[in-house]
């Protein structure tokens, strides 16, 4: 079965380079970014993780864990783990799940349901749907789905934008126009009537058109 945002992110129990962890238990009651690697050893991942790794007090300041995934196993993980820390300059500090039977793979729809075999043999390039960012929220649902080819690096900094303006609105009758940054002015979302938008945003807005409205960021705490 497919996913879609707002779906609750399927449950699972693995291992990990930081143990056994049951995902849902392992989140808490805070964010969560679950983000997949078709092959340990690979030279694009190995930048990924790394980055990531120096990203990590980041993605915590918003109440955010950081868990990769890749088919091979644990042991493989740690081995690669080292290399990532020798050229990329970060020790990976967050757990690293171990998928050698494809379980969580096709849970999330990253391979079929019906693909034959473990992640013995497998090449990166039939992994290469295993690739994948997941944002989830505090009520264990889909926030964020994203899929990138082998040979183009993920931008992490987006992903912190994107939370960021999740985290936002998510407390306020907001949305964010492109490219928005934190501290830039959001839109007022349409359902929000001028009569409730004079209580909500008392310092006023711009109309640019009856359904475009800009105003102020909203204090996010």
């Amino acid at each position: 079965m497919s996913l879609r945002i707002n779906d609750i992110a399927p449950n699972f129990t693995a291992q990990t380079t930081q143990g056994e962890i049951d995902f849902h238990q392992w989140l808490g009651e805070g964010w969560g970014v679950l983000f997949s690697h078709p092959k340990d050893f690979t030279p694009v991942c190995t930048t990924e993780l790394g980055y990531m790794a120096g990203l990590a007090d980041e993605f915590a300041k918003r109440n955010c864990k950081i868990i990769g995934l890749s088919v091979d196993p644990v042991d493989n993980h740690e081995e690669w783990a080292k290399d990532i820390e020798e050229t990329q300059g970060h020790a990976v500090n967050y757990p690293m799940i171990g998928d050698p039977e494809l379980h969580v793979a096709k849970l999330y729809n990253m391979l079929p349901a019906d693909e034959p075999g473990t992640s013995e043999g497998r090449t990166a390039a039939n992994n290469a749907t295993v690739r994948s960012v997941f944002v989830i929220g505090p009520d264990k649902t889909i926030k964020l789905m994203l899929t990138y080819p082998m040979t183009t690096g993920r931008n992490f900094d987006e992903i912190l934008r994107v939370l960021d303006s999740m985290q936002l609105t998510a407390k306020h009758k907001v949305a964010t126009p492109v490219n928005w940054r934190q501290g830039e002015d959001v839109i007022i979302v349409p359902a929000v009537s001028d009569d409730e938008a004079r209580e909500l945003f008392p310092a006023g807005w711009n109309t640019i058109k009856p359904y475009l409205r800009t105003t102020k960021q909203p204090d996010s705490d």
